[in-house]
């Protein structure tokens, strides 16, 4: 698979203290084969810094290819990735939250299986693999284990963290994927449909993961866990459209 640019859609919303250290860790990091990086920010109508920590970023590096986009009203995570997906103009694009949580030094090791001929979808997993992972919450590692293994029973995948950030998709078939969920149902729903794409190939990878505290910014909860719950659901059992 020859891939010559990737798209990385990074939705933001109050992530102006940090969001700066991870453009600097996307602007600083190689990608594989000279393949070229396309950024694209959308900011959900932050309530802080966010814009003003953004323009300053692309003023202070004009040659980085970042598009900076604006939600005129909070629409949620999820309606967040809507846009940017909708912009994308990379081969492949890969999600990569605003925080500090995920190490983007890593897109090349979830780029190896599509450069290789044989992935169309890859899942970062923060459970398998050797790589770092900062300790934190119990009760929310079980809560993912038991969303990874519910979503499981219905797609008949068998992903080790199915509500991983790091998700690489295929430009041209997640475009054309109908996708509703606004908030964090986002991972249930994209990969219920998913799963229903005739021969797609859905590969994972171990990656790290740097938790946050909810003091230092993490802002999923329990409600949102239930949320994903009813996703799982409606995706895989009742709702079969996969395409717009």
């Amino acid at each position: 698979m020859i891939v010559r640019k990737l798209s990385i859609v990074i939705p933001a919303y109050n992530e102006g203290r940090t969001i700066h250290k991870i453009l600097n860790k996307i602007r600083d990091m190689e990608l594989v084969q000279g393949i070229e990086k396309e950024i694209i920010v959308v900011n959900d109508c932050s309530k802080d810094n966010t814009v003003e920590a953004v323009e300053k970023y692309c003023q202070e590096n004009p040659g980085l290819p970042l598009r900076f986009i604006s939600h005129e009203v909070n629409k949620g995570k999820g309606a967040a990735l809507h846009t940017g997906i909708e912009h994308a103009t990379g081969e492949y694009l890969i999600i990569q939250d605003a925080d500090l949580e995920y190490d983007p030094r890593e897109y090349n090791d979830l780029l190896k299986p599509v450069l290789e001929g044989f992935a169309d979808v890859v899942y970062g997993s923060r459970f398998m693999g050797g790589n770092p992972h900062r300790i934190l919450f119990f009760w929310h590692s079980i809560g993912n284990k038991f969303l990874t293994f519910l979503s499981n029973m219905f797609t008949d995948l068998n992903l080790t963290d199915m509500e991983t950030c790091y998700k690489l998709f295929r430009t041209d078939l997640i475009q054309k994927i109908d996708l509703k969920e606004k908030r964090f149902g986002f991972e249930p729903e994209v990969t219920a449909k998913i799963a229903r794409v005739k021969d797609i190939r859905i590969y994972e990878v171990g990656i790290s993961y740097y938790g946050r505290t909810y003091a230092e910014g993490k802002k999923i909860g329990w409600r949102d866990a239930f949320r994903a719950i009813y996703c799982i659901l409606v995706y895989n059992l009742f709702s079969k459209k996969i395409y717009k």
